[in-house]
Formats: structure tokens, C-alpha cells, sequence
């Protein structure tokens, strides 16, 4: 895969993201798009289940369907998001040695064309780091956003907050499942240490968007008739440890009965990427 450069890891410290060059190739693509389609059918790999209990999808049919650690259950996913070559990039992005697995997600964005004032798709301003609270590594964390099809705001298209990075760890930026994007400017700008920079970010198939695990990020409605696919590798850096948390953490389970702090997250639920 591609190396970043100097220029790159600049980039991507100065705005919070950074987009690739194209990844993957029409092949791969067409192999991860059927493996979601798959998974959100319940057709699952090998003879285990999903870490989090039986795959439960929306009524509405205009909301975001979604799995976590999707690589649980589907080879082609987890083939993709432990990628030794998207885990360099990550560590090289991160100025880290090496990253591992800390989640991954397989999103499908429903079409709404014919139901513009909808926003059951939209996904709310947040931080990713204000769900990764028992991470040593909460902080300096990062998520590559990859998609299976050209992405612009025309279908729902990631958007980030240039910058945002910067501005630490905002109290209340886990909003993730807010959908009134307007509402929550309104909200953060009396909390955020710098200018709303509202920045679209636009992939042909197979690119992916980098971005810092405090540089804020939401989508709005997919307006056009077909689903938008995306996985999506979450890294933490390698030698990153359990920090006990007074919040409800959905991946404390993972660590095994009675986890102790400075607990090392390994394998084989916290794979080594690179």
C-alpha cells in the first residue's frame, strides 16, 4: 500500500485527517461490498457470533445500519481492516511503531432520496475519543474511514471539523447518535477553543480518510437512491493499556474478568496491525 510522506504526516497534524490515494483496487471493493451485504443478513463466517449479541437491525428503514468488531464474523472485513499495509499508514500518520485493532465498524447508509427532510441517516458531531475512555491512548488514537463507492456530501459523505484536533477533548462531544447536526453547533461552539471549520471529505472507491481520534466528524443525509458502504479500521498505538473508567464502556468485557489497570490490550481481541 502507500507509504505517507513528510507532506502527508504534516497534513494530517495540521487539519486532524487525511485523505489517501485510492487503496484498494475495483476487485476488492466489489469483494468487501458483498461481504456486508452479506453480514447484514445474518450470513456470517466461521462458527462464532457477534461480540455484542444477536445482530439487531433499525425498524426505520432510513437509519444507519451498523456492526462493531464486524471482523468477528466476516474474513473479507477482517482481511481489510488488519491489513498490515492500512496499519502502516496509521502508525506512520500517528508517528507511533506499530498500531493494533482497537474496533472496527461496517456501515450502511440507506438511500433517502425521496425523503429529504429525514436525518434517521445522519451521524451527530462527536469525537471518537470520548467512547475510548479506558485507552491509555485515548488521545492519540486514529480511524481510517474507507469507501466502497465515490463519497461526496450528495450521499452522506463524512465531514470534519479542520483543525479540531487541537482543541483537546471537548465534555459532552459523544453524539455520536445526535442527529440534529444544526443543533449541536450551536452547542459545541460555546465549548470548542477555535473556528467551526466544516470540511467535506470527498473519496473515489477505495480511498480512505484518516482521521485523529479528537478531530471531530459527522455526515448528514444520503440523498441519493442507492446505500453508501463503508468499513471502517479503528488504531490504537502497540503498548497501549487499560485505564479503568467511571463510564459505560462497551469493550471492557473484552479484557476478561476483573481487568487490572496497566492491563495491556493484546490479543486476541485487540489484534497487532503492524
Amino acid at each position: 500500500m502507500y507509504i505517507p510522506n513528510q507532506q502527508d504526516i504534516e497534513e494530517f497534524w495540521e487539519n486532524g485527517y487525511w485523505i489517501s490515494p485510492k487503496l484498494i483496487n475495483n476487485d476488492r471493493i466489489s469483494r468487501l461490498r458483498e461481504a456486508m451485504e452479506r453480514l447484514f443478513a445474518g450470513d456470517f463466517d466461521g462458527y462464532g457470533s457477534l461480540f455484542d449479541g444477536p445482530l439487531t437491525l433499525p425498524d426505520d428503514p432510513l437509519s444507519l445500519r451498523r456492526v462493531v468488531d464486524s471482523w468477528w464474523v466476516n474474513n473479507e472485513i477482517r482481511d481489510m481492516v488488519i491489513d498490515p499495509g492500512l496499519g502502516r499508514i496509521a502508525a506512520e500518520l500517528l508517528k507511533v511503531d506499530g498500531v493494533r485493532l482497537w474496533a472496527d465498524q461496517a456501515i450502511i447508509k440507506p438511500g433517502s432520496e425521496d425523503h429529504e427532510e429525514t436525518t434517521s441517516g445522519n451521524v451527530g458531531w462527536h469525537q471518537d475519543a470520548s467512547y475510548w475512555h479506558i485507552s491509555s491512548t485515548q488521545k492519540n488514537m486514529i480511524t481510517a474511514w474507507i469507501a466502497l463507492q465515490d463519497t461526496d456530501l450528495s450521499n452522506g459523505g463524512m465531514r470534519t471539523l479542520k483543525g479540531s484536533q487541537k482543541w483537546g477533548l471537548i465534555e459532552e462531544s459523544d453524539k455520536f447518535f445526535d442527529t440534529n447536526l444544526d443543533g449541536q453547533k450551536e452547542f459545541f461552539e460555546n465549548r470548542i477553543g477555535g473556528e467551526w471549520i466544516d470540511e467535506p471529505c470527498i473519496l473515489k472507491a477505495g480511498q480512505a480518510s484518516f482521521h485523529h481520534s479528537l478531530c471531530f466528524h459527522g455526515s448528514g443525509k444520503n440523498l441519493s437512491s442507492k446505500p453508501r458502504f463503508s468499513v471502517i479500521g479503528h488504531y490504537m498505538p502497540n503498548g497501549t493499556k487499560f485505564t479503568p473508567s467511571d463510564k459505560f464502556q462497551i469493550f471492557l468485557p473484552l479484557l476478561g474478568p476483573d481487568p487490572r489497570p496497566g492491563q495491556l490490550l493484546a490479543e486476541p481481541s485487540f489484534p497487532r496491525v503492524y
